[in-house]
C-alpha cells in the first residue's frame, strides 16, 4: 500500500493528486472511512504509477530550467535571445527581438529581470488589444490587471474586471487574441453556455483551434521553472 497524505473537508468526492516532489496527496469527505479511502487508492495504483512516471521526469526537467546569456525565450511566439550588456539597465528590442541583460548579473536574476520586462511587454499588448476587441464587442472591463498567475491565464471577475497572467505573452498573437475575448466575453455571460461560446465564436471563428495551442503552451511553460524563490 502506497502511502500518502490525508485531508478530510467537506467535500463529497475523493480526489488523488501527485505533488512536485513526487507524494501522494488524497482529499477525502470528512466521514468516510479509512477503510473505503485505502480502497479507492488500491483502485488507482495503475493511474498512480503511470501519472508518478511521467510527472517525476516532468519535475526533473523543471528543476533544471535555467536562464542563461544567448538562451532563446518566447515572447508573442517569435524566439527573442537573451544578451548581456554592459551597464545596469535592463531593456528588451522589439525589432531586432533581444532582451537585453546587464553582463553583472547571475541566471536567478536573469530570470528576475525578465520577469519585470514580460509583465511590461504583456500589459502594453494586452491592453492594446482589449481596446481592440472592447469596440467590437461592445463592453468595457472595470478594471484590467497582469497577474503572476500560474495555472490561469485569464479571469473575469463578477464585477467586470479582467486579469491575464504575464506567462500568456509568452504566446503567439492568436493565441493571445483567444484568451482576452474569452475573458471580455464572460463581461457578457458569466459562465460558458452555448451563449457564452456563440459571443467568442462570432469574434473567433477558429476559436477551438487556438484553444489548443493555448493547451500546448501550457505543456511548454509546466517544464519550465519560472518561479521566484
Amino acid at each position: 500500500m502506497r502511502e500518502y497524505k490525508l485531508t478530510r473537508s467537506k467535500r463529497k468526492t475523493i480526489e488523488i493528486r501527485i505533488n512536485e516532489e513526487g507524494n501522494l496527496e488524497v482529499k477525502a469527505p470528512i466521514n468516510l472511512s479509512q477503510e473505503k479511502i485505502d480502497d479507492f487508492v488500491k483502485s488507482k495504483e495503475k493511474w498512480i504509477a503511470k501519472h508518478s512516471k511521467e510527472l517525476s521526469e516532468k519535475y526533473k526537467i523543471k528543476k533544471e530550467f535555467t536562464l542563461n546569456f544567448n538562451d532563446y525565450v518566447t515572447v508573442r511566439g517569435e524566439k527573442v535571445c537573451i544578451r548581456s550588456v554592459e551597464g545596469n539597465i535592463a531593456s528588451y528590442d522589439k525589432e531586432k527581438r533581444i532582451f537585453y541583460i546587464p553582463e553583472i548579473v547571475n541566471p536567478p536574476q536573469i530570470k528576475e529581470i525578465l520577469i519585470d520586462l514580460y509583465k511590461l511587454i504583456a500589459k502594453s499588448h494586452i491592453h492594446k488589444r482589449i481596446s481592440f476587441f472592447s469596440k467590437q464587442m461592445k463592453v468595457m472591463p472595470t478594471a484590467i490587471r497582469i497577474t503572476s498567475a500560474k495555472k490561469r491565464w485569464g479571469s473575469c471577475s463578477g464585477k467586470n474586471s479582467v486579469n491575464f497572467s504575464w506567462r500568456l505573452i509568452m504566446g503567439d498573437d492568436e493565441t493571445i487574441d483567444y484568451v482576452i475575448v474569452h475573458e471580455l466575453a464572460h463581461i457578457k455571460q458569466h459562465n460558458h453556455s452555448p451563449k457564452f461560446w456563440n459571443i467568442v465564436e462570432s469574434i473567433i471563428p477558429d476559436y477551438e483551434k487556438r484553444k489548443e495551442k493555448l493547451k500546448l503552451l501550457g505543456e511548454k511553460l509546466s517544464k519550465e521553472n519560472w518561479d521566484l524563490k
